[in-house]
């Protein structure tokens, strides 16, 4: 009941609505470009799985026109420029990761951080979308739940030669998740989504694929501070 009281209050066409949508629907967009590129870089440097990675990299494209039309459907040009800003940093981290050849480190940004961030945006919206965008978001979470996650089982069976280096990549870019949802805090309240239920879901999507890699409740409390401190 209360889901639907609050999506009743919001008005998908009012000016203000529309403006913070734009910067939203970009980064969703962006985000699942970005996983597409990530999958396709990833199967280059573990040509073994090729066939899998490039399998995920159409499902994200697949996401991305599901986007696309999210924001289409309420006359929104999605602001790209913005967006491109928004994943700039991870953006750069995997890309220099890629070019030195350390597959943990891109598996951790793509396949634990932004499936994370990005499972948690979608769980936190859909109770507040439009009744297009969320028929949409629903197909999107499902798939991201329903398809084996390659990273995790990847990790998982590599975990003890990974640890080290996933250890550090999560130093590394942990903070930059707090940069982003105190960025985009304002516009997320705007569509009816609060950032303390975003840091939450996606601390619980990040603590659990890290538990599913083999880490201790232990080392993951450890390693989720290096985020807090960011906030």
């Amino acid at each position: 009941m209360q889901e639907l009281v609050q999506r009743s209050e919001l008005d998908f066409t009012n000016p203000t609505y529309k403006d913070a949508y734009s910067r939203i629907n970009a980064i969703v967009i962006e985000g699942e470009q970005e996983a597409h590129q990530n999958y396709i870089d990833m199967a280059q440097l573990l040509p073994e799985h090729q066939e899998e990675l490039i399998r995920l990299s159409k499902m994200e494209n697949r996401h991305k026109k599901g986007f696309e039309a999210c924001g289409n459907n309420l006359s929104v040009t999605p602001d790209m420029q913005y967006a491109q800003e928004f994943f700039s940093s991870l953006h750069g981290n995997f890309q220099k990761a890629k070019a030195e050849g350390k597959i943990v480190t891109c598996l951790l940004i793509q396949s634990l951080i932004i499936e994370a961030f990005a499972i948690a945006a979608y769980n936190i919206y859909i109770p507040v979308a439009d009744p297009f965008a969320r028929k949409i978001t629903e197909g999107v979470v499902k798939d991201e739940y329903t398809h084996l996650n390659f990273g995790e089982v990847w990790l998982q069976e590599h975990f003890e030669e990974s640890k080290a280096e996933l250890e550090e990549a999560n130093k590394a870019n942990l903070p930059i998740v707090w940069e982003m949802l105190n960025q985009v805090e304002g516009d997320a309240k705007v569509l009816g989504m609060e950032k303390e239920a975003l840091v939450e879901d996606f601390m619980i999507s990040y603590g659990e694929a890290l538990s599913n890699i083999g880490f201790s409740t232990r080392d993951i409390m450890r390693m989720s501070s290096h985020g807090l401190v960011a906030a």
